[in-house]
Order: C-alpha cells, then structure tokens, then sequence
C-alpha cells in the first residue's frame, strides 16, 4: 500500500499546453502574416495606380520612366533615349516622382486658389 503513495504524480499544467500553442499562433498571424498581407495589398494597389510620365524604380534596381501602359498589364518603360523595355507592373518598386519631392519636404497636395 506505501507503494501507491509514493508514486509520482502527473505533469501539473498539461491542459495549458493546447492554449500555449493556440496563442503562438495568433502571435505568429498578427506579427508575421498580417502585415506581409497588409504590405501586398499596399503594392498591388501602388502598382495599378501607374500611369504614363511617372519616373520609376523597379525591383531590379534599374531606373526609368513610363512612356505607355498596356493593355495587358505590362508597362513600357524609357531607360535611355530610344531604349525602352517592357516590364511587368508588379516589377516596379517605388515611384520617384512624389518619393524624392515628399523626402525634400516638397508638398505634392495640389494647391486650391480661392
């Protein structure tokens, strides 16, 4: 019968465990997923809004101008006086035009004359 009373007992907690793992998940989807979702819905809409005359950057690092957007999604893009290149529009990273005048303190709002 001593036996039986001295036997160890069980985990203490072990019921914690399955709540544990559920908040590490939420952790991961709120600090990881979330903002990597929240970031491509950002460049897919930064990516429609191109049009001719804007002076890009694309991923590759190569610097131009769009001359045309095409109709099946691409962009025509001057990198050098009759040189142009079709690219993709998700291959555009930033657009100069408003990145430099915004990082100069330049205001880009279009100004109201009353």
């Amino acid at each position: 019968m001593t036996n039986i009373l001295l036997q160890a007992q069980g985990p203490m907690g072990g019921g914690m465990m399955p709540i544990f793992m559920i908040g590490m998940i939420v952790v991961m989807y709120f600090f990881m997923i979330r903002p990597q979702q929240k970031k491509a819905k950002e460049q897919k809409l930064f990516a429609e809004k191109l049009v001719a005359g804007e002076k890009v950057v694309m991923t590759s690092g190569i610097h131009g101008r769009i001359t045309r957007t095409n109709d099946d999604g691409t962009l025509t893009i001057e990198i050098d006086r009759n040189t142009n290149i079709v690219v993709e529009r998700q291959a555009v990273s930033m657009e100069m035009t408003n990145a430099f005048q915004k990082r100069a303190g330049i205001d880009t709002a279009p100004k109201v004359v009353a």
